[in-house]
């Protein structure tokens, strides 16, 4: 074969992205703006996407648009005028239809246009994951070679426990072939108590699996007899329609559907909703969709923002107050001022924000040119762009505020989706509209009783197209996973697995410590092996935290030289570990785990008891380790030697305090004359 018929008859790579979500789940963002420029960690969503498929080696990829085109059209010229990483290698082109209102017509309007000439990866653009989509595309296609109607692969990840986003789904499959039998959406209010399967599953086949709470994340590998088979049944407007339709079927159609589940260290989900919003954005900044995170500047060549203990990224050009408190899992753009005694935890800054003195920001996402006046409290809630909110004002939980919304000063406004001007007559029907401030408009949300009965209509558990929800809440603390929510509350040291499972757990993280230090890899895959054997031992956070800081201990110890320099040791082997500590040890109650860690090596360990206190101070010193936690920990310490060889250490440690506090005192005089 000639090398001009080779490549001619080498097979694109090509990716069908839909841009639309066909529905006002993202009310009041997108009335003005389309759902891929939504901001994820001060990112756009279409950024991480098109970034994904780059790295997965697509070469052409078909963006199919339905509303707001004309800014999505000039955010892809503009990021390929600047030449940023996805450009490079990926062609990505722009297809447009105002008249589409459903992923089913959008698939029929790209198959009418004959753009597709093999596989292809299926994917919205509201599709977030790290996922290794080239084997699932290359696994596709050699089920394609033995099964002629292998359609469709769809892909699944473990889902979350107690928690609905809307995304999540009962499967039943050939645990043999992969091959899908049964397929059921879940009610997002997580009402069942029992689900029903029809008995002829099981009688005509040997064996099923069924998978119950299957994230699903909205991606697919589709054979090119997908479109056609969509185009042909009007009926298909979602994929989930697909899905069913075939599955009813698939002898009549000879088409068969296959099921292909994510590893646990491969991240996706799907921002459906703004709850989900929020969980992808902590999920970004607590590093789980790696390598997707701020600090590596996604689709940049030139990195942005700053990687600070505890998750906190900040932009190189901020102007922040001495004592305000980034306490952490934080991404705070350029160009942003916060005042004095301002507080922000597990939140998102956008470019250009002002944040006022002595507020108190927690959970909550705030896009560009959003100004927050002194006092103000904002509690799990979504500030959009250019957003004025007044002094000593409360945005309770479940608040959106839409882009240019201003509320004046003293007011508290509670679990509401704004807009700034006042909506048409005819926008959302008889439903009334309140006016809250000059530039504030209520936007009517489903309520939980309206979703039931448009479930019991519809008979698909799925809420009603074109209708706002509220934010469900989301707990104060948010667990280090959203795939591994924590216990509900776990003391800070170790609990008590079962002891078999606690001691492979910790040999496995060794081994994986040891294997990364003589390999010299990545030291954030270890991170990913050390959460895989997590899931794999059911280990709790505070469990993690210990046996992880065990397990740089008992390395330490093998090390020649550390009996006669310990400390010297431990920053070694730190200045590798070091990513691996910090993700872990990131909060007090982390820091409790690790002195815990040191203190129980001690019985085992003479060299750990003689230099406890220049551990400990080294580890303070590397601001690894608070203040505050290790005179907690000292009080607590029930070893009275210990407690005597780390006196001298914890009373340095009290005087200075005093010290600055001391000399903070004299500066405020002396601003005050």
């Amino acid at each position: 074969m000639s090398k001009a018929k080779a490549i001619e008859n080498k097979e694109i790579v090509q990716a069908i992205v839909i841009a639309d979500s066909y529905n006002d789940n993202f009310q009041p963002f997108t009335s003005t703006k389309p759902l891929a420029l939504l901001p994820v960690a001060n990112v756009p969503l279409i950024e991480y996407t098109l970034e994904t498929l780059n790295r997965n080696g697509v070469e052409e990829v078909i963006v199919f648009c339905s509303s707001h085109i004309d800014q999505v059209k000039r955010h892809i010229a503009d990021r390929q005028a600047a030449r940023c990483t996805w450009s490079t290698g990926m062609r990505v082109s722009i297809v447009s239809s105002e008249a589409c209102r459903s992923i089913g017509e959008a698939i029929r309007d790209l198959d009418a246009r004959n753009t597709i000439r093999g596989s292809v990866l299926l994917l919205g653009v509201e599709s977030v994951t790290n996922a290794d989509l080239a084997a699932l595309l290359e696994e596709h296609k050699r089920l394609a070679k033995v099964d002629r109607g292998a359609v469709m692969t769809v892909v699944y990840k473990e889902g979350l426990r107690r928690m609905r986003t809307g995304n999540e789904v009962l499967v039943a499959h050939d645990p043999t072939t992969r091959r899908l039998l049964y397929h059921q959406r879940l009610a997002q209010h997580e009402r069942e108590r029992s689900f029903e399967l029809p008995l002829d599953l099981f009688l005509a086949n040997r064996d099923v699996a069924v998978c119950h709470g299957l994230l699903d994340p909205q991606i697919a590998v589709c054979s090119q007899a997908a479109l056609p088979l969509f185009a042909d049944n009007f009926d298909f407007l979602t994929r989930d329609d697909f899905v069913r339709g075939v599955l009813i079927n698939e002898e009549i159609l000879n088409s068969r559907i296959y099921v292909a589940k994510l590893a646990r260290e491969e991240y996706a989900m799907r921002v459906n909703n703004w709850q989900s919003y929020h969980l992808v954005s902590l999920d970004v900044i607590n590093r789980w969709v790696y390598p997707l995170v701020p600090d590596t500047a996604i689709s940049e060549f030139r990195q942005q923002y700053k990687h600070f203990r505890n998750n906190v990224y900040r932009h190189r050009n901020v102007r922040l107050s001495r004592s305000c408190e980034l306490d952490g899992d934080l991404v705070v753009g350029e160009e942003c001022e916060i005042r004095e005694g301002t507080y922000l935890r597990q939140s998102v800054v956008g470019r250009g924000c002002r944040i006022g003195r002595n507020c108190r920001i927690v959970n909550s996402f705030l896009l560009e040119g959003v100004t927050v006046g002194d006092g103000t409290v904002l509690s799990h809630c979504v500030l959009e762009r250019a957003v004025t909110v007044g002094s000593r004002c409360t945005i309770e939980p479940g608040t959106v505020l839409g882009e240019g919304v201003e509320i004046p000063d003293g007011l508290t406004v509670g679990g509401l989706l704004l807009q700034a001007s006042e909506p048409a007559a005819d926008e959302w029907g008889t439903t009334p509209v309140e006016k809250i401030a000059d530039r504030a408009y209520t936007i009517p949300v489903l309520d939980e009783e309206d979703s039931d009965s448009d479930e019991e209509e519809g008979g698909s558990g799925q809420p009603a197209l074109n209708q706002p929800h509220a934010i469900a809440p989301l707990p104060e603390r948010y667990p280090a996973s959203v795939y591994e929510p924590s216990d509900e509350e776990c003391d800070s040291g170790p609990a008590s697995p079962v002891p078999e499972d606690a001691n492979i757990f910790l040999s496995e993280v060794v081994e994986s410590l040891k294997r990364g230090l003589a390999e010299k890899s990545n030291a954030e895959y270890l991170i990913l092996e050390i959460n895989s054997s997590r899931y794999a031992y059911n280990m709790a956070l505070c469990e993690v935290n210990y046996y992880v800081v065990k397990a740089i201990l008992q390395i330490m110890l093998q090390q020649d030289g550390v009996a006669t320099n310990t400390v010297g040791t431990l920053r070694r082997l730190l200045a590798y570990f070091g990513v691996v500590f910090r993700n872990y040890i990131r909060d007090r109650d982390a820091m409790m785990d690790c002195l815990k860690a040191l203190e129980e090596m001690c019985p085992a360990s003479e060299t750990v008891r003689a230099k406890l206190p220049q551990l400990v101070h080294y580890l303070y010193e590397a601001d690894l380790i608070g203040e505050q936690v290790i005179i907690e920990w000292y009080d607590g310490l029930a070893d009275a030697g210990l407690q005597a060889a780390l006196s001298k250490l914890v009373q340095w440690l009290q005087e200075s305090s005093e010290e600055e506090e001391d000399d903070d005192d004299d500066d405020d005089e002396e601003e005050e004359d």
